[in-house]
């Protein structure tokens, strides 16, 4: 059953349901007369004398070229075609998906002039299944992401590849497959289609999605390593929270007191013990993780507004005005991809560093070195923790910002852009290391957790130990553990280990 979604209107929830779930979208049919009312005025100002951009002109340097009428459908398919230029691994079919529906809502504002035909292809490729196949890299983020909707569009004209029913085929085949028929682009619809921001906002908010669910794995993660580590929860308090202010670091705080409520570990050294602080790894989460908290939310409120926008070029606006401007521009994408990088930075390394403290029995109150039973003949989760600096590193590197780099394109008509597709892409590899590091904590912390047997932990951090076990055993003698490290990878981006955990943060406030 498709999604009914209202253009302008649509939240970071409804956006997550269509990406995770693949759900299908259409359109509330009250947008519909704007939508026809705005493809009217292109289709008028197709055949009048004054020049439009991408209307009756070429396109970008070639703007000063005047199309004859009769040229239109051929000016809006050539441009599809000699900007399907893309390189490189196609996106996941599910990023894809959501660029479709992103487009739809754009499409939908009735500002556009494209005529309904095509945004009921649109809707009738998600129900279906077709799935154009999209390169990921060609796109600088300005004048819109120009080659990967180029392909997204080629399919639209029966032109290009796409996925249906797990297969690769021609647009043409798929399209005839699912019983869907081609459009003949009419007045400006293929510079509408192309120009905009849909590519770069799918892959921010892919980006945000998934690091906004390793960001309450971290504070499980974190909560373990505190206990195993004997670590305290006194800095988790709320008045020092508030104090300060920050509704993030007040957030957090709250949830690693709820996820350690009750555990016999910290029991056992509330008194007596010789430490006075933490080290900082331990001690300042709800800084740390309250400050990227803070952050994805901000992402969160400016990418929902960019899934909302219309951001092609020229508009239509007022009554029968067609006005060029500057709307496919995206960078409030790219700050927005350079700060879900930085999150996804940080939440690995204070989570390495909480690893780094685990292994060693220095800092780890009493745990055996490398958290194996039998070190020297054993070396545990030795380098399990190497491992998990060497991702630490790359994701530092790969944080470095993009959005201030540029460089000139087109005979330098667009002589500024975003680079936000790419910002926001290598989030995608950047949340797996992430999602790798976290893993290596959730073993570690589980291992510390075990060895201060018979003292228990929480039970909500029972109940997360509990899946682990499932998949993966204790560790007592040395055994070939890459295996290991990948499930606890993957098992970090299961909804499922947050289960028993009660952690209630919501991305959208």
């Amino acid at each position: 059953m498709s999604m009914i979604v209202q253009p302008g209107r649509v939240s970071l929830t409804q956006l997550e349901e269509i990406f995770r779930a693949a759900t299908p979208v259409q359109l509330d049919r009250s947008v519909k007369p704007d939508v026809e009312r705005a493809a009217a005025i292109i289709a008028k100002a197709a055949k009048g004398d004054a020049a439009v951009y991408g209307v009756n002109t070429g396109f970008g340097k070639l703007a000063k070229t005047r199309i004859a009428v009769e040229d239109t459908a051929t000016l809006q398919r050539n441009l599809i075609l000699s900007h399907s230029s893309g390189v490189g691994e196609p996106l996941a079919p599910h990023i894809v998906r959501l660029m479709m529906v992103l487009k739809l809502l754009s499409l939908g504002r009735g500002a556009s002039g494209v005529r309904w035909a095509l945004i009921e292809l649109l809707e009738q490729m998600l129900e279906k299944g077709v799935t154009p196949i999209v390169p990921g890299q060609g796109s600088v983020g300005a004048s819109g992401d120009l080659a990967p909707l180029a392909h997204m569009t080629a399919v639209m004209i029966g032109e290009g590849e796409a996925d249906y029913q797990g297969q690769r085929m021609s647009g043409a085949d798929a399209l005839r497959r699912a019983g869907l028929k081609a459009v003949v682009l009419g007045p400006k619809e293929g510079l509408a289609m192309i120009n905009g921001t849909q590519t770069s906002t799918a892959l921010a908010l892919a980006g945000l999605f998934e690091a906004w669910h390793l960001a309450k794995i971290s504070l499980l993660t974190g909560a373990m390593s505190t206990d195993a580590a004997m670590g305290s929860n006194a800095p988790f308090h709320e008045k020092i929270q508030t104090l300060r202010g920050h509704q993030g670091q007040i957030d957090a705080a709250a949830q690693l007191r709820n996820l350690l409520e009750g555990s016999q570990i910290r029991d056992s050294h509330l008194e007596n013990d010789e430490r006075v602080q933490d080290p900082y790894c331990l001690r300042c989460q709800p800084q740390v993780m309250g400050a990227v908290i803070g952050m994805l939310r901000q992402v969160g409120y400016t990418l929902r507004i960019e899934a909302n926008a219309v951001t092609d070029n020229p508009l239509v606006v007022g009554d029968d005005e067609i006005i060029s401007g500057g709307n496919f521009h995206a960078e409030p994408v790219a700050f927005a991809a350079d700060q879900i990088a930085l999150a996804i930075s940080e939440m690995g390394a204070i989570a390495q560093r909480r690893i780094a403290l685990l292994v060693d029995p220095v800092l780890s109150f009493g745990l055996p070195a490398f958290l194996t039973p039998n070190p020297g003949l054993n070396s545990g989760f030795m380098i399990a923790e190497v491992t998990s600096a060497a991702l630490m590193s790359e994701n530092k590197q790969k944080a470095a910002p993009c959005s201030v780099d540029s460089t000139p394109t087109s005979a330098n008509q667009e002589d500024h852009v975003s680079m936000a597709c790419h910002a926001a892409r290598r989030l995608l590899e950047m949340n797996q290391n992430l999602a790798h590091i976290l893993g290596i904590e959730l073993l570690s912390a589980t291992q510390g957790i075990r060895l201060r047997a018979p003292l228990a932990t929480s039970t909500k951090l029972q109940a997360a130990i509990k899946l682990v076990r499932q998949e993966v055993s204790a560790l007592d003698d040395d055994r070939y553990i890459s295996p290991d490290l990948v499930k606890a990878g993957a098992l970090v981006r299961e909804p499922s280990l947050l289960d028993g955990a009660s952690i209630d943060l919501a991305l959208e406030v």
